[in-house]
Formats: structure tokens, C-alpha cells, sequence
């Protein structure tokens, strides 16, 4: 199957400080929460350096009443006289006021990541809806919507689990540090020692992950863009046999992405023993030299010793969670540059400041030497000249690839042209809004779009100011009431994704019906019978060719037998026209749409 690229091949090399510093503003607006939350950890944090404090002033309170230094079991606290009951009740208090901040924090940062993520989301589907067409031609749907979902889920849960981590882990180790060398200054050296190390390991470990974990995120949107294409069309993909193709082709993405994602997890993984081998030599190093300390200087408290080693094995933990939450940052920058770059990528320009430029359309359309191309260097449409009277029913025929569907596109305005000019009633197309080009039209393609709702909600889509009164009416004009009822609940029953619970007809038919119903003063309609049966295809015909009076109508046909009635025909090739005039004109001259209409009843 042919493959449109991810969107992550064209992306620059990732910048982690740029991309981060853009997704924290979208925390501005909670900035004083973050700061709250920062509080809570920074005291939370500090309550649980003072734990070592208290729990060497217990043991040394225990070893003199043991030892009878000391009756009454008074303890020096940063030279506040406190008994043992009262220090006791001191690190009960401490430990639970620090539960509590840690909850509260929890609670605050849950509350700002996921308004965080709702705004991307709403952002995500802001910039979708101004995206022009021609991106969607170059990159996957699967890709899109991998960032869409994915991506955004994977900030979401990093954020939530690492934001917390990052206040509380930086600030338990300057803390503890700073406690240290006043207490210490020799001893705490050890320790410094071992997290400066420990954090210059991390560093490049992150250095190493981050492009795995980019590439791996890139795999991901790959593996969704393929799910989305072969199991779409499983249908083709039987019928052509091609499951193991598509099955070679999943292994290949699912290879990669095991490769990167291995690759990516074992260097974030290894970098957490590596970190705990080094605060392990430290905690050792204090244990040796202050037990020697113990037994060579009779001033030493052992309680100050068994304090200084609770230090030293609590930096570790947050030594680690440092280490662990780069790793996860990495994912989130990963994900951040993969919404960023859809962000950025390239809107339709800005046209509100346009005004409406028609009041009344009465339906005349010139195309003035058009010329059109998708890529810089294939001419898809060159120097195309027309001229549609208002009220004339266009039918466009050609072969494959002539520029049909195209012609079409140009006029909704789908793509802008390269030079010429569209003009409706006078007025080039360009001059126009978008939306209002496109509220002059009522479409019926080949392929019929169904979304999961009602019959109801189907057919009056777009034109919710509608009664159920209007929406029965139109579909007695296309030939679609008499099935509605015939299903469990009529107007009610519920369509499935796609609408696979009724036939392509019948599916087409609810798509002729919502163009009736919009009721616009030109209409378009892309092979709009080709998924009926050839009864039903007739009384549609008719409906339409009372639908089409008064009204500008191009259609573009296939079956030529179709378009007998057409007031002009254009006969495509090479993106020209090369023949016009009515049926039996075209006929008469014998010329290319002879050939076409005749090959069709060949034997």
C-alpha cells in the first residue's frame, strides 16, 4: 500500500528547553496554583528532612536514660529544652502534617494538568478545523490522530506523576545538603560528592534517551497511521488477499517501535542503579568514617552519627526520582514536539475581515484561465476557460485523472488556484470568505460520509434550523422515506460508525437527502447514483432533476448515460477542455466524447 509520511520526518532536531519552556505556558493561567503546590512540597519536603533530626534526638534521649547520663530525658533541639514525650509527639505531628501537604499538593497538580490537557486538546481541534486539505494529503489520519489522543494522554499522565516529583526531589536534596554541612561539613562532602556524580550520570543518560524516545513516539504515530489505513479498508484487504502483506508490514512498524521503545526504556533504566551505586558508596563512606568518629571523639552523640546516615541514605531516594523523572520528562518532550508540530503547521490564512460578498446568488460561474497544480511539478489543471450560465445543469466528464473532482475542489475552494481566477456572479472566489463559497453549495459524493447518530441527525446535519416535517420531505424527494421506515425506530434508528448497519445505498441515499434538505442555490454531485440500483437510480434522477431546476448543477459523471439531460457538457483531458456543447452536439462531432459514450456500450 502506498505510504504518506509521518509528520515527524520533516520535524527539525528537537530542542528539550525550548520545547518545554512552550508547554509550561500553557500553565500561566494556573501559575499561582503551581506555586502553591511548589509551597506544599518545599515544606512537605523540609518536615521530612527534620524527621532524621528528631529521630536522632530520640535515640540519644533513649542511649542517656539507659545509659543514666540523664534522668529525666530532656533533648537539646536547636537549643529548645523538650522531653522525650514532647519530641515524640513532635514527629507524630510532623509526619502527619506532611501527609497532608503531600495530598494536597496531589490534589492542586491533578487539577492543572488536566485543564492543561483540556486546553490542548481544544487547541488541537481548533488548529485541525483551520488546517487546509493539502495537508491532509500529504501525512496519515492515523498519525493525526495518534497526537491527538496519544500524545496528549502521555503529557497528561507524565505531567501529573513528575511535577510534583520535580519540587519535592530538588528540594529535599538542597535541604538535606545544606543541614549536612552545617552540621558536618567533612562529612557532608561524602555525600555531595556522590550527587553530584549521581546527577552528571543522569544528565547523560538523558542525552542518550531523549532521541530514542522521540523516535519511538514517531513508531507510535506510524503503528496508528497503519491500524487506521488496513483496518478501515480490511474489506480490500481481503478481497485482494493481501493479509500477509499487511501483516509483514505491521511487524516491520511493531519491530521499530520495540527496538526504539526497548532501547529508550533500557537507558532510562540503567541509569537508576547506576545513580544508586554512587549514593550507596556515600551512605557506606559516612557509615565507616562516622563510626570511627563514634569511637575516637567520646563527644560524638550516637544519635548524631545514626542522623547523618539517615541523611545520607534518604538524598538517594530523591537522587533517583531526579533520575526517573528526566526519563519521563524525555517522553513528554516527545509527545509535546509532536502536538507542537501540528500546531504550527501552516493554517489557511485569516478571513474574518472579509465582508459577505453576495446577498442573492443567481448562479453564474466563470472559470477564467485556471491553472492548478498539488505538487510544484505536475500540472494538474492548465489554462481552463469556462463559462455556466446561471441555472445550467455542467456535467464534466473525462477520464481518469483528467481533472474533474479537481475542477470541483478549486470551485468549493478546497484548494486555491496557482493564477486565473473562480468568479460566482462577478465576484472572484478569493474575494470571498471560505465559509461563505461554501454555504452557496449543496454536495453529494461517491463516497458517502456517516457519522454515528440518528437517521434525523444525519440527514439535517448542517442544517439544524430544520423541522422533522423538512427533513421527512426531503427524503420523499430522494427516494429514501419508504426504507427510513422500514427500520426499527424510522427517523430514530441509530446508524453505526460509518453507518455499516444499513447498505452503501442506502447510506447514499441518506447523503442525497441532506443536500436536499440544505436546499443551496448550486449544487454538486460527484457520481452521487453510482452506489444504487439502477430502479432506485431513475426515481432519484427524476428527484434531482426537479431538485436542479433553477438551480446551477455540476455534475460529474461517469456512466454517460447519466447526463444525457445536461444543458452543457464539458469533456475533460489533461486538465483542458477539449469539447463542449449538449449530448447530441458531442455526438454529432464525433469526437472524444463520442468515443467515451460509445466505449460504454461496446460488447
Amino acid at each position: 500500500m502506498n505510504r504518506r509520511p509521518g509528520l515527524l520526518n520533516n520535524q527539525k532536531p528537537a530542542n528539550f528547553g525550548k520545547t518545554f519552556k512552550r508547554l509550561l505556558q500553557y500553565l500561566s493561567k494556573d501559575k499561582w496554583i503551581v506555586m502553591l503546590a511548589a509551597l506544599f512540597a518545599v515544606v512537605s519536603s523540609l518536615i521530612t528532612v527534620l524527621t532524621p533530626v528528631l529521630a536522632g534526638k530520640l535515640l540519644t534521649s533513649i542511649t542517656d536514660i539507659w545509659s543514666q547520663k540523664s534522668v529525666d530525658g530532656v533533648v537539646d533541639l536547636f537549643g529548645i529544652a523538650l522531653t522525650f514525650n514532647e519530641v515524640l509527639i513532635l514527629s507524630i505531628v510532623t509526619a502527619a502534617l506532611s501527609t497532608v501537604l503531600n495530598l494536597l499538593q496531589g490534589y492542586s497538580l491533578i487539577g492543572i494538568t488536566q485543564r492543561l490537557t483540556y486546553k490542548m486538546r481544544s487547541d488541537l481541534a481548533d488548529k485541525i478545523n483551520t488546517l487546509p486539505l493539502n495537508f491532509f494529503d500529504k501525512y496519515k489520519y492515523g498519525d493525526v490522530l495518534s497526537r491527538v489522543t496519544n500524545d496528549v494522554d502521555t503529557i497528561n499522565q507524565t505531567l501529573t506523576q513528575s511535577l510534583s516529583e520535580i519540587f519535592r526531589s530538588f528540594t529535599l536534596v538542597t535541604a538535606i545538603l545544606v543541614i549536612m554541612f552545617v552540621m558536618r561539613w567533612d562529612l557532608a562532602l561524602i555525600t555531595t560528592a556522590s550527587v553530584v556524580i549521581s546527577l552528571i550520570v543522569a544528565g547523560n543518560f538523558v542525552k542518550l534517551s531523549q532521541k530514542y524516545f522521540r523516535q519511538a513516539a514517531m513508531n507510535n504515530g506510524d503503528m496508528n497511521g497503519h491500524v487506521e489505513e488496513v483496518y478501515h479498508g480490511h474489506q480490500v484487504v481481503k478481497v485482494f488477499n493481501h493479509q500477509k502483506q499487511a501483516f509483514e508490514e505491521f511487524n516491520e512498524v511493531n519491530k521499530r517501535i520495540y527496538e526504539t521503545s526497548w532501547k529508550a526504556q533500557f537507558v532510562s533504566s540503567i541509569m537508576v542503579p547506576i545513580q544508586f551505586f554512587f549514593t550507596n558508596l556515600a551512605y557506606i563512606g559516612v557509615a565507616i568514617i562516622g563510626g570511627y568518629l563514634l569511637i575516637t571523639d567520646s563527644s560524638f552523640e550516637v544519635g548524631f552519627i545514626m542522623m547523618f546516615i539517615q541523611y545520607a541514605r534518604q538524598v538517594a531516594q530523591p537522587i533517583q526520582s531526579i533520575g526517573q523523572t528526566a526519563s519521563i520528562m524525555q517522553q513528554t518532550a516527545a509527545a509535546a514536539e509532536r502536538i507542537f508540530f501540528l500546531m504550527d503547521a501552516e493554517s489557511e490564512t485569516d478571513e474574518s475581515h472579509k465582508p459577505k460578498m453576495l446577498n442573492k446568488v443567481s448562479g453564474h460561474v466563470t472559470f477564467k484561465d485556471v491553472h492548478f497544480r498539488y505538487l510544484p511539478d505536475t500540472p494538474v489543471i492548465q489554462g481552463f476557460n469556462a463559462e455556466v450560465k446561471p441555472g445550467q445543469m455542467v456535467a464534466i466528464v473525462g477520464p481518469t485523472g483528467a481533472g474533474k473532482t479537481t475542477i470541483v475542489n478549486l470551485l468549493m475552494r478546497f484548494y486555491d488556484i496557482d493564477s486565473g481566477s473562480i468568479q460566482i456572479d462577478g465576484v472572484d472566489i478569493k474575494d470571498m470568505k471560505r465559509e461563505e463559497v461554501r454555504s452557496y453549495f449543496g454536495m453529494v459524493l461517491q463516497d458517502s460520509w456517516i457519522f454515528e447518530g440518528s437517521i434525523l441527525d444525519n440527514i439535517s446535519y448542517g442544517s439544524k434550523d430544520k423541522t422533522k416535517e423538512e427533513v421527512e420531505k426531503a427524503a420523499r424527494a430522494a427516494q429514501t422515506h419508504h426504507f427510513i421506515h422500514s427500520l426499527s425506530g424510522g427517523y430514530d434508528f441509530n446508524l453505526s460508525e460509518d453507518g455499516l448497519n444499513i447498505s452503501q445505498g442506502q447510506r447514499q441515499l441518506i447523503t442525497i437527502s441532506r443536500a436536499m434538505l440544505a436546499d443551496k442555490p448550486m449544487l454538486i454531485l460527484d457520481e452521487a447514483t453510482s452506489s444504487v440500483d439502477t430502479r432506485t437510480e431513475i426515481l432519484i434522477q427524476k428527484a434531482m432533476d426537479q431538485l436542479m431546476k433553477g438551480r446551477t448543477s455540476f455534475v460529474i459523471a461517469h456512466r454517460l448515460s447519466t447526463i444525457k439531460n445536461a444543458d452543457i457538457i464539458f469533456v475533460m483531458k489533461d486538465g483542458n477542455i477539449i469539447e463542449q456543447g449538449n449530448h447530441t452536439q458531442l455526438l454529432e462531432q464525433n469526437g472524444f466524447y463520442a468515443q467515451l459514450y460509445n466505449s460504454q456500450f461496446d460488447v
